[in-house]
């Protein structure tokens, strides 16, 4: 493909351009733009701490470095993993969704600087990884060597930066490097797959940028590839690479869990691209069971340490919880792709229980400091072996810095969640004060949304443009709204509120979602916390934290009282302001004492200490 300018107007800013062949179709986040609340205080700290300081961790880890030793502009030894062009990839990204949420021409210049060392550092036949090509052994192992890995978001950032800035100077690296692939890889050329999947999104999100069906097709085919256990002949094992079973038979996932849900996404991609309804109904299926039996309360994935992986169905240990911040974001890729593909309202339930409880406690409130690993439980007197460990406290970096960067550039697209359009109308995915537009058939509905949510239940959507005619405006209720309410009158809990009619500029919709504290048991066979609750309120799971709690009480001896009166009181004072919960517990020796519950994705921000999800029962 020949691009004619490197500049031009952007395209829609959506990290996913779906087909008509989706039920929704998502909007850009030049079109859906979170005013206030408390996601607007999160994207902030992104633009003004993580991204500025993650440019500065890949300067000093040595991953910029890299591409000027490849592109023979420094001389020096290679640093970092085999995957390390991915961290700077993620980073480009990022800041490319943070330009198009609010430009600013130095962010610009920053993305420009970086993209021209990848330039220089690709190969006359498109290949570009610094890693690979200091060493001189391309494709030797792709089951460890991350090569489609690098070059998946690679495919990602550039499609970024094109449509949030309108430069294609890494799109043209990016289509050289495809055109790579396709020369190479395939049914009839080499036959392999990357023992690291997401080069399936990257491709699809390239033919949709560009047009070109042959990176559909080589998207197809590593898809279909996998399952036949390819990476075996490498020394990969099949079960931890996802590739013992087809996609399309297989009934739920294992293996590395990042590696298993980016994989589901890019099928999730090739399906909706291709019309695979088959393929739709295994992603669906697998869904549902990793949501049934190997999801943890906050929505983190991966019980095992070893192999960052899934364990077995109902494998959930609190305390040995991996549930790697990276495969929280994978999910939501993955949710966000289902959401887009059927309609269904308990994929956008997935997402928002995954950003707050799975993805949030991966970063510091202050936006530089994260967890890699996300336990549910921190014993007294725990010890630190790893520095992945949460007993080291979150962490500005890591040897495998891969969940930083991700955190940022999830967040940095975060307005792109919030709502969805098809040809009825306007469907609102996830509550935070916004401004969205739709553009339908007989014009433009635009609606601006109140909220304090998820501190409060109040959700108020005043009509500011409407279309011609008739239209819908849906608005999400999730599954544990139960008693909500629209205009006063009672919906279905786990359902779309449907609100039909013509509408006029300054109409209002009120939603109110209760937000009652309660309890959660696990499933029996999730016997490491059986005989344990833990503790929610709307959308959030809430963690002890021994900071909060009365001098002398062992977060390890308490025991809770499941019917006991779980007080709320938001306090605009803590943690950036929470609103925290106050219950009972009783101590081995009998005496009662008052706990106080905070959310989870704000524990760990005062100094590391005891902390739990699950508590006992008396």
């Amino acid at each position: 493909m020949t691009i004619v300018s490197s500049v031009r107007p952007p395209a829609s800013p959506t990290g996913v351009s779906t087909s008509a062949l989706g039920a929704l179709q998502p909007l850009g986040i030049d079109v859906a733009h979170i005013t206030g609340g408390w996601w607007a205080g999160r994207q902030r700290r992104i633009r003004e701490v993580s991204i500025p300081d993650g440019r500065r961790q890949l300067e000093e880890a040595g991953n910029l470095d890299n591409f000027r030793i490849a592109g023979g502009s420094l001389e020096g030894e290679i640093r970092g993993p085999v995957f390390a062009d991915s961290d700077v990839y993620k980073w480009l990204e990022a800041a490319a969704w943070e330009y198009g949420r609010q430009p600013d021409e130095g962010l610009l210049a920053e993305q420009l600087e970086i993209t021209a060392l990848v330039a220089a550092a690709q190969e006359d036949d498109g290949y570009v990884n610094t890693v690979i090509q200091i060493r001189g052994d391309r494709y030797r192992n792709p089951a460890r060597d991350h090569e489609h890995y690098c070059a998946g978001h690679l495919f990602q950032a550039a499609v970024a930066q094109s449509r949030c800035t309108g430069h294609d100077e890494l799109l043209e690296v990016a289509i050289r490097f495809a055109d790579h692939l396709v020369r190479t890889f395939g049914a009839g050329r080499r036959e392999d797959v990357d023992g690291h999947p997401v080069v399936e999104m990257g491709l699809v999100e390239l033919y949709r940028q560009t047009g070109r069906v042959e990176y559909l097709d080589l998207a197809r085919y590593f898809v279909e590839a996998r399952g036949h256990a390819l990476t075996t002949r490498y020394g990969g094992n099949a079960t931890y690479l996802s590739d013992r079973v087809p996609v399309r038979e297989a009934a739920t996932v294992e293996g590395h869990a990042v590696r298993a849900v980016y994989l589901a996404a890019g099928a999730a991609d090739v399906a909706v691209e291709t019309g695979d309804e088959e393929l739709l109904r295994a992603l669906d299926r697998q869904f549902a069971s990793m949501t049934e039996a190997k999801q943890y309360v906050t929505g983190g994935l991966g019980a095992r340490w070893e192999g960052e992986a899934f364990g077995d169905p109902y494998e959930l240990p609190a305390d040995r919880a991996y549930a790697e911040t990276c495969a929280g974001i994978g999910a939501v890729q993955w949710a966000w792709r289902m959401l887009l593909a059927t309609a269904e309202p308990r994929y956008a339930d997935q997402i928002e229980h995954l950003l707050y409880n799975a993805v949030m406690p991966g970063v510091s409130l202050g936006g530089d400091e994260y967890f890699y690993v996300n336990t549910l439980h921190l014993r007294d007197g725990a010890e630190a072996d790893n520095e992945r460990s949460a007993a080291s406290g979150r962490r500005r970096w890591f040897d495998c810095a891969c969940c930083p960067p991700n955190v940022m550039r999830t967040l940095a697209q975060l307005g792109g969640y919030l709502a969805t359009v098809d040809e009825r109308g306007l469907q609102l995915q996830q509550y935070a004060p916004s401004r969205i537009t739709g553009a339908l058939a007989d014009g433009e509905f635009t609606v601006a949304v109140q909220t304090d949510y998820p501190w409060k239940g109040a959700v108020r959507v005043t009509v500011e443009a409407a279309p011609g005619g008739e239209a819908d405006l849906a608005l999400r209720i999730p599954a544990w709204a139960e008693g909500a309410t629209v205009d006063g009158q009672a919906v279905e809990a786990g359902s779309y509120a449907h609100v039909r009619r013509v509408f006029n500029p300054g109409d209002v919709v009120e939603l109110e979602l209760p937000l009652q504290a309660s309890v959660v048991t696990a499933h029996p066979r999730v016997d490491a916390v059986r005989g344990s609750v833990a503790v929610r309120r709307g959308p959030l799971v809430y963690a002890i934290e021994q900071a909060d709690q009365p001098d002398g009480v062992v977060l390890d001896d308490l025991r809770v009282d499941p019917d006991a009166n779980y007080a709320a009181q938001h306090r605009p004072d803590l943690l950036g302001g929470v609103t925290t919960l106050s219950f009972p517990a009783v101590g081995p020796d009998g005496q009662r004492v008052q706990l106080t519950a905070i959310p989870y994705f704000a524990w760990a921000n005062r100094g590391i200490g005891p902390m739990r999800v699950w508590i006992p029962t008396v």
